[in-house]
């Protein structure tokens, strides 16, 4: 059974993933000015509301939700990659709070930082939104599968692979949710929406 709050080890490790975060966004000469803090804050407090609200809640964690990812995806296409990894990673910290499941330090990472992270990777074709989508739910669709391979093998049937196990497990609510994602950027005037971001009228 996982742990309810984060150990001394999962905290080190958190901060060790923020500490490459900062250094490549100083590398890329990326500033993270007030303007770009404030859609920051918002876009994760917009994530978390709808993360509140699910459609189906897997056992061992893993949810349906109302499209709890637009907000990153909309973040990492006005901001790029690595605005939005950052985006990313914050929540994956807030999420640790929503919906603990803690059973390793690594497992902390690739269970709620790094698969956040992964909608960042939107931010590379912002012009191509749903293979740019597409991309970013894969990337997170690989952490969590890895973290079942590595941490979570003992919850598979007895004579099942736990990669073939991991990989259905993962794809029965991070399918949905990514459907339900493109309807959702479908029906918003995303064009619209990055303008009012850049601050044009």
């Amino acid at each position: 059974m996982g742990e309810l709050v984060a150990s001394p080890a999962s905290l080190f490790a958190l901060l060790a993933l923020l500490l490459i975060i900062i250094v490549f966004l100083r590398i890329k000469r990326i500033k993270l000015d007030t303007r770009t803090l404030i859609y920051i804050a918002l876009m994760i407090a917009l994530t978390a509301v709808l993360h509140t609200i699910r459609l189906f809640h897997m056992p061992q964690g893993g949810s349906v939700t109302p499209g709890a990812m637009v907000p990153l995806l909309l973040l990492s296409y006005r901001f790029g990659p690595g605005v939005g990894a950052f985006g990313g990673f914050l929540y994956g910290c807030l999420n640790i709070l929503q919906d603990p499941f803690i059973v390793h330090p690594v497992q902390v990472l690739f269970d709620y930082p790094l698969p956040y992270m992964a909608m960042g990777l939107a931010g590379l074709f912002p012009a191509h939104r749903y293979g740019a989508t597409l991309l970013a739910f894969f990337g997170r669709f690989l952490c969590h599968t890895i973290s079942g391979v590595v941490f979570f093998a003992s919850y598979a049937p007895e004579g099942m692979s736990p990669l073939a196990y991991s990989i259905g497990f993962n794809a029965t609510y991070l399918i949905p949710e990514f459907l339900i994602c493109c309807l959702i950027l479908k029906v918003l005037p995303v064009s619209r929406l990055l303008e009012a971001m850049q601050g044009r009228h």
